[in-house]
C-alpha cells in the first residue's frame, strides 16, 4: 500500500510541477507595462473610438496585424496578408416614409432595412411568418404582411430577433419587402425609432443592395389587424435611401502546433476590436467613445496568448481572430464562419474575450464556463493566477449568445466568453459601458495583469490536453458538435 501511496504522491507532485512551469512560461511573457501600452494605443483619442469604416479602425487593424507578426504569428493562406476583407454596406435613411394598410393611415412606420419603393398593390399576409407560413404561398416578387414575435411570443426583444429570421426567410422566397405589425410600449418603440433614424452597416450580400425593404409598423388600436385579409392593400413609399459598400477587416494569423497530430486541431482566440465612434453630443467635454473595456482589454488578450504562443509553442494550433462589426451585430465573426480560413471541423476550441466592464477584482467571468469540458482548465488558471472563475452571473440576459463566440457555438464549437470580472449589472458597468468614460487611464492594471495571466494559462493547459475539448452532454450545441465532429 504504501508503494501505490508513494506512486501517487509523485504523479501529484509531476503534476503540480507541470503547472507551475506552465505558469512560469506565462509570466515571463505577460507583461503589466505591455499590456498597458497596447491598451492605451488602441483606446486613444487618435483611433477616435474603432467605428466600422472609419480611418480609426484602419489604424487599429493595421497595429494588431504588425503586433501578430512581431509575436511570430503568420498569416493564413488565401487571406490579404493579415487580412480577411468583408464587403459591408453602409445604409442612410429614408428622408421620406409613408404608409397605409387598407386604407388605415397616421401609422408609425420604421425602416430596418431600407430599399427606395413606391409599392401600391395588394400584399401577401402570412400570419406570424414562420417556415412552413412562407411555404404556403408564393410570395415572389410581392410585399409580405406578418405579426411581429410568434404565436407564443410577441415582446419586443422576441420580435426583434425573430424579424431577422423572417427576413431571411422574405428574401430567400423572392419577396421584395416584409412589414411587421407590432404592438409595443412607447420606450421600445422609441428605441427603434431612434436606431433606425441613423446610419446602418450590414454585410453588403445582395446583388442589388434595392431589392428589398424590412418594416415595423407600430399597431396602435386594433383596427390595423382587424383589417387583415389573405391579400391586404398596401401603399408604402420609401424614399431618399442611399447605401455605400466599402470593405473592413477581419484579422487573422495562425501558430502552428508542436506536436505533430494534436498540430492538426486549432484552438482560436478571438476578441472583437471595433467599438462606437464618436457621440454627436459633447458628454462632459468628451465625444470619443475610446472603448478601452469594450474591447480593447479583450483585443489585448488574444494579443497576450499570441505572444505567449508564439514564444514556447502548445501543442494543438493557434488561430488568432479580431473581428470587425461585433458592434453592428456580430457581423465579422457571421461572415468568418460562413466562410473560414481554415475548415471548422479542425477548430477544437473557440475561446472569445469580450468585455462591457467590471466590478469584482477577485473573479473572472467566463460565460459558458460549465458548458464544455475545459471548466476545471479555466478555474484552476484562475486561482493560480490569484483570482477566481465565475459563471454567467445574469442567465436571464442570454449574455452566452450575444457574443461573437455564439456563431462558432451555433456551428458546434465549443466557445465560451472570458470576461472581466463583474457579478452583476450594476451602476459601476454602466458607469463606463458604451459611454465616453471608458478609457484607459480608468483601469485597474494590477487586476489586468492577473486577468491576462489567467486568459494565457487557461489557453495552455487546452491547447496541450491530449484530450479534444468538447461541449457537456446535453448542452444545447451538443448536437451541433457532433455533427460538425462526426462524433458517433
Amino acid at each position: 500500500m504504501k508503494y501505490l501511496i508513494t506512486a501517487f504522491l509523485v504523479c501529484s507532485s509531476m503534476s503540480v510541477l507541470a503547472q507551475d512551469a506552465e505558469f512560469e512560461l506565462v509570466k515571463s511573457t505577460v507583461d503589466q507595462q505591455e499590456i498597458k501600452d497596447h491598451i492605451h494605443y488602441l483606446a486613444s483619442d487618435e483611433m477616435a473610438g474603432r467605428n466600422v469604416g472609419s480611418l480609426g479602425i484602419d489604424m487599429a487593424a493595421d497595429y494588431i496585424a504588425q503586433t501578430l507578426k512581431k509575436y511570430g504569428a503568420q498569416p493564413v493562406k488565401g487571406n490579404d496578408g493579415y487580412f480577411q476583407n468583408i464587403p459591408f454596406q453602409r445604409t442612410k435613411p429614408a428622408t421620406k416614409v409613408s404608409f397605409s394598410l387598407n386604407d388605415i393611415e397616421g401609422v408609425s412606420i420604421a425602416v430596418l432595412e431600407g430599399a427606395n419603393m413606391s409599392a401600391s398593390e395588394n400584399a401577401v399576409f402570412l400570419n406570424y411568418g414562420s417556415l412552413t407560413d412562407f411555404e404556403s404561398k408564393n410570395v415572389s416578387g410581392k410585399l409580405v404582411v406578418v405579426k411581429a414575435g410568434s404565436e407564443d411570443k410577441q415582446d419586443f426583444r422576441s420580435s426583434f430577433f425573430a424579424g431577422r429570421n423572417k427576413r431571411q426567410l422574405a428574401q430567400k422566397h423572392g419577396a421584395k419587402g416584409l412589414v411587421e405589425i407590432i404592438s409595443t410600449d412607447n420606450q421600445s418603440w422609441n428605441f427603434i425609432a431612434g436606431f433606425t433614424a441613423d446610419e446602418t452597416i450590414s454585410l453588403d450580400q445582395a446583388s442589388d443592395p434595392e431589392a428589398f425593404a424590412h418594416v415595423w409598423v407600430r399597431q396602435e388600436n386594433e383596427a390595423l389587424t382587424k383589417s387583415l385579409t389573405d391579400s391586404p392593400k398596401v401603399d408604402l413609399t420609401i424614399a431618399g435611401v442611399v447605401n455605400e459598400k466599402f470593405i473592413s477587416k477581419n484579422i487573422v494569423a495562425m501558430i502552428p502546433g508542436s506536436d505533430a497530430e494534436l498540430a492538426k486541431e486549432f484552438i482560436i482566440y478571438s476578441a472583437h476590436y471595433d467599438h462606437l465612434g464618436i457621440s454627436k453630443k459633447l458628454q462632459e467635454g468628451d465625444s470619443i467613445f475610446n472603448g478601452a473595456r469594450d474591447n480593447a482589454v479583450g483585443v489585448v488578450t488574444v494579443l497576450s496568448a499570441a505572444q505567449n504562443i508564439g514564444k514556447y509553442p502548445t501543442k494543438r494550433s493557434a488561430l488568432l481572430i479580431l473581428f470587425t462589426a461585433e458592434e453592428k451585430g456580430l457581423l465579422g465573426s457571421q461572415y468568418y464562419v460562413a466562410n473560414p480560413s481554415i475548415p471548422l471541423n479542425q477548430m477544437a476550441f473557440c475561446f472569445n474575450s469580450d468585455n462591457g466592464g467590471y466590478n469584482d477584482t477577485s473573479i473572472a467571468t467566463i460565460i459558458g464556463l460549465k458548458r464544455t469540458t475545459m471548466a476545471d482548465h479555466i478555474v484552476k488558471a484562475a486561482e493560480l493566477s490569484g483570482l477566481k472563475a465565475m459563471d454567467d452571473p445574469a442567465p436571464e440576459q442570454n449574455l452566452f449568445d450575444r457574443s461573437d463566440n455564439v456563431h462558432f457555438a451555433a456551428a458546434g464549437i465549443p466557445a465560451p466568453t472570458f470576461s472581466l470580472g463583474f457579478t452583476a449589472f450594476d451602476e459601476e458597468i454602466a458607469k463606463y459601458y458604451h459611454q465616453v468614460t471608458d478609457n484607459p487611464e480608468t483601469l485597474d492594471y494590477d487586476y489586468l495583469l492577473k486577468f491576462f495571466q489567467s486568459y494565457v494559462l487557461s489557453s495552455r493547459y487546452i491547447a496541450n490536453d491530449p484530450k479534444t475539448p468538447f461541449w457537456v452532454e446535453g448542452d444545447k450545441y451538443y448536437e451541433a458538435g457532433k455533427s460538425l465532429y462526426a462524433h458517433d
